[in-house]
C-alpha cells in the first residue's frame, strides 16, 4: 500500500528575532516566510528553551529541556551515541520509514576534531563546514572539501569579527565582497537545490531539514539585501531609563562569568559611541540579513513547489534564539532571558495543516519543545512520554512556557541556574548568585509584559504584585517537577507505562 503520510519541510535559521518577519514588522523584507505565515499557523508566543544555539538545538532535536538532555551551554555535547537522552527528531522519522535529508546547521556539536559524528538517521547530509570542525558528520558533504576556496574566502572577509564572528565589529558589518555562493548559506543553498533537482518521489514521504547559519552575526552582507533598506526608516533602539544593568540574573551572570561580562564590555567600548544613524544600521544589516536568509529560503520553497512536493506537506518554519540588537545597555546577541533572546519565530503550514488553523495568530505559550511532539504526530509517530513538549496540531494549552539559563558554557565551575516562566501577560524568572556550589538565597524577577514589554521594571518585590508572583512560582514550580519527573531518564519494571495515561 502506497504511504500516505505527508511530506515535512523544516526550515531553520539561527538567531532570528521573533520580530524580524515581515509578516510581524513591516519593515523586514522575509516574503518567503510571510507566504508560509499567511497561509499557515503563526504562533506569536513562541520561546525557545536556552537562549544559545547548542542546548537550544539539542532540545528542539530530543524534544527535551536542556536539564533533560544534560546539554545546558555551547560548551555541551552529548559524544556516547550509545548513551543518548533519547531519539533524536531525524532518527525518529527516519526509523518511521521517512527519508531524511538535511542541509545545514545542526550544532547539536557530537563529533571531535578530525572524527565525524553520527548524522542521527539523515539519509543525505550536507554542511557548510570543514571537517576539522566539531559539526562534521559522517558522510556528510562539506564545504572544506568541495569548495575550499570558497570557505577560506569567506574565513579571510570575516577574520575581523573574532570567534563566532560576532564581536563589535562583526556586529557592525559591512558589504560582502563575495558572490552568495561563496558564503557558508549558500552552500548549504546549493547543495539543497541539488538535492532537490535530482529528488524522485518513492514509497517513503520526505523529512527535508534545511538549516541555515544565519542572521548570526556577522553581518557580511551582500549589498543587494541591504540596499534594500532605508537607514532613515529605522527607528532607534528604545533606551531604558538606566544605563547599567539593575540587579537581575544576566548581572549576577556577569559577576561570576569573566566570559559574558568581557564579551559583553567589549561590545559596548566600541559600540557605545558611534553615532545614532551608525547604530541603526547595525539594526538595518541585521534585517538585511534576515532578508538575505529569506531570499535563500524563497528558492527553496520556489523548488519544492516546481517539483510538486507541496502537495500532502507540512511545512514548520522557527529559528532557535532571538537577538538582543543593543537593548539594554547596548546588549547584543543573546545569553539571557529577556523577551528579545528568548521569543522565537514559529510557523506551522502547508496543505495538510488542520483548515481550522490556517491563517491564524495562535497565542498558545509554544515552545521548540513542541516541534517533535508536533512533526512526530503528522508523520504517525507514537510520542515517547517523557517528552514535556506537546504536538501543535491540537488545542492543548498549558499555562506559561519555560525557559532555562546557565551561563556562556566556558565558566569553571557553571554558574547557577536562572528559570523562566512566562504567560501571555507576565514573565517570572528565578535565579541565584554565584554557581551550581554555591547555595545562595534564591531571587527572582518579575515583569508585566502588558505595561512594560521592554522588562525594564522588576516588580518581584513589588507587594501589589505579590499574588502575581507567587501564583507564577507555584506554576513554574509545578510544570518543572512534573516535567523532569519523566525524563530523561526513567527506569521502572513496567517500562513507561506509568506515564501513559490509563
Amino acid at each position: 500500500m502506497p504511504d500516505n503520510r505527508p511530506n515535512i519541510v523544516m526550515i531553520m535559521t539561527d538567531q532570528q528575532r521573533f520580530d524580524a518577519m515581515g509578516c510581524v514588522n513591516p519593515l523586514v523584507v522575509t516574503p518567503g516566510i510571510d507566504s508560509l505565515a499567511r497561509d499557515g499557523a503563526l504562533f506569536t508566543q513562541a520561546v525557545c528553551q536556552c537562549p544559545m544555539c547548542v542546548p537550544s538545538r539539542n532540545s528542539l532535536m530530543f524534544g527535551m529541556y536542556p536539564s533533560q538532555t544534560g546539554v545546558r551551554t555551547n560548551n555541551g555535547a552529548l559524544l556516547d551515541e550509545s548513551r543518548l537522552p533519547g531519539v533524536p527528531l531525524p532518527q525518529l522519522l527516519h526509523d518511521a520509514g521517512y527519508f531524511c535529508a538535511g542541509f545545514g546547521k545542526t550544532h547539536w556539536n557530537n563529533a571531535r576534531k578530525g572524527e565525524p559524528g553520527s548524522r542521527r538517521g539523515f539519509d543525505v547530509r550536507a554542511e557548510g563546514q570543514s571537517r576539522n570542525s566539531v559539526l562534521w558528520e559522517e558522510g556528510a558533504a562539506m564545504m572544506g572539501d568541495e569548495d575550499p576556496e570558497g570557505l577560506q574566502a569567506y574565513y579571510d572577509e570575516t577574520r575581523e569579527f573574532g570567534s563566532g564572528e560576532e564581536n563589535a565589529l562583526g556586529y557592525i558589518g559591512k558589504p560582502s565582497a563575495l558572490p552568495i555562493e561563496q558564503h557558508r548559506d549558500g552552500y548549504i543553498y546549493k547543495k539543497c537545490i541539488e538535492f532537490l533537482n535530482g529528488y524522485q518521489k518513492t514509497d517513503r514521504p520526505l523529512f527535508l531539514y534545511f538549516s541555515l547559519i544565519k542572521p548570526h552575526a556577522g553581518f557580511n552582507i551582500p549589498p543587494q539585501f541591504e540596499q534594500m533598506y532605508d537607514i532613515d526608516a529605522i527607528p532607534d533602539t528604545p533606551s531604558p531609563p538606566w544605563t547599567d544593568e539593575p540587579d537581575t540574573h544576566i548581572a549576577a551572570a556577569m559577576k561570576v562569568s569573566a566570559s559574558l561580562h568581557g564579551v559583553h564590555y567589549n561590545r559596548k567600548v566600541v559600540i557605545d559611541p558611534l553615532s545614532p544613524e551608525e547604530k541603526r544600521r547595525i539594526v538595518l544589516r541585521y534585517y538585511a540579513n534576515c532578508t538575505f536568509m529569506d531570499h535563500l529560503i524563497c528558492g527553496v520553497l520556489d523548488k519544492i513547489r516546481e517539483k510538486g512536493l507541496d502537495k500532502n506537506t507540512l511545512f514548520l518554519f522557527c529559528s532557535d534564539h532571538g537577538e538582543m540588537l543593543g537593548e539594554r545597555d547596548g546588549r547584543y546577541s543573546k545569553y539571557c532571558l529577556f523577551d528579545s533572546s528568548v521569543r522565537v519565530p514559529l510557523i506551522l503550514s502547508g496543505d495538510t495543516l488542520p483548515s481550522g488553523m490556517r491563517g491564524q495568530r495562535d497565542g498558545r505559550p509554544a515552545g521548540l519543545v513542541d516541534v517533535v511532539p508536533t512533526l512526530c504526530e503528522a508523520a504517525g509517530v507514537s510520542p515517547d512520554p517523557r517528552w514535556p513538549g506537546m504536538s501543535l496540531l491540537g488545542d492543548r494549552r498549558r499555562g506559561g512556557a519555560f525557559c532555562e539559563f546557565h551561563g556562556g558554557g566556558t565558566e569553571l565551575p557553571q554558574i547557577a541556574p536562572a528559570w523562566m516562566w512566562r504567560t501571555d501577560r507576565y514573565k517570572l524568572i528565578l535565579f541565584r548568585d554565584g554557581t551550581v556550589l554555591d547555595d545562595a538565597p534564591l531571587r527572582g524577577e518579575l515583569y508585566d509584559l502588558k505595561t512594560d514589554p521592554h522588562e525594564w521594571f522588576n516588580l518581584f518585590d513589588d507587594p501589589a504584585y505579590r499574588d502575581v508572583r507567587d501564583r507564577l512560582t507555584m506554576e513554574l514550580i509545578g510544570h518543572v517537577s512534573t516535567a523532569f519527573a519523566r525524563g530523561s531518564a526513567f527506569g521502572d519494571y513496567r517500562g513507561y507505562a506509568p506515564l501513559r495515561p490509563v
